[in-house]
């Protein structure tokens, strides 16, 4: 990480966190005091292999899930003791969600998709639209927006999921294999949009990849062990 980075106030920060699941009569204890942060502009890939937690620390730190103890704070405000309706006020207008598959609405075009969060806000559809068109052409598919999901590439898709993820400009993007169902040319591009989006926004990444090439173009890489999350060289 670098110095600059270091003196930025962190934007995600998991402090002494752990959680645990029933399986029966056993307790499986996925994370156990792990401490993590993550600055404005930073991006860092979380590389661990199937089954460490990778998808629970995303959870948590998505406030999709509550910690079983220690504490989960967004642009330093302690989101433990906020009510269910509180947490999703926040996860709408900070957090923007990634994964392996698109999760696009099928009857919707593009643009229409990338609308939708902002229309949920409150914001009126013309300014949304307008958004919306905005951010499609940055990340090269403005020419695709009147096209439904199955009428678009595999790229095209991830990066229309992309544009939805920060069309209510949060200020952290979690990313869970993004890339995991693209042939290596078309991941390699879908990451570069999304480094490049990162860097000149601002905005925070953390991104769950097995890709270690892409990992490499990472800030920081980090792993899981033994339910604690540490730096990698």
């Amino acid at each position: 990480m670098s110095d600059a980075v270091r003196d930025i106030a962190p934007i995600l920060e998991l402090r002494g966190v752990a959680r645990h699941y029933r399986e029966g009569e056993a307790r499986l204890d996925i994370l156990i005091d792990a401490d993590f942060t993550l600055a404005p502009g930073e991006t860092v890939a979380l590389i661990a292999p199937s089954g460490a937690g990778k998808s629970t620390l995303l959870h948590l730190a998505g406030l999709l899930e509550k910690p079983d103890a220690g504490e989960v704070f967004i642009d330093d405000r302690p989101t433990s003791t906020m009510s269910d309706d509180e947490r999703t006020r926040l996860r709408r207008v900070a957090i923007g969600f990634v994964y392996q598959f698109h999760h696009l609405l099928p009857e919707f075009t593009a643009l229409e998709n990338v609308m939708l969060p902002q229309t949920i806000l409150g914001l009126d559809k013309r300014e949304a639209a307008k958004r919306a068109q905005a951010l499609l052409e940055y990340l090269r598919i403005g020419a695709r927006a009147g096209h439904r999901p199955s009428e678009l590439s595999g790229g095209e898709q991830q990066r229309v999921a992309i544009a939805r993820a920060v069309a209510n400009a949060p200020n952290v993007l979690l990313a869970d294999e993004p890339t995991g169902n693209l042939d290596p040319r078309t991941a390699e591009h879908v990451f570069a949009t999304l480094l490049s989006l990162a860097r000149n926004s601002g905005l925070a990444v953390l991104v769950a990849t097995h890709n270690l090439e892409l990992a490499d173009q990472m800030d920081r890489r980090v792993t899981l062990r033994d339910g604690r999350i540490l730096e990698l060289d």
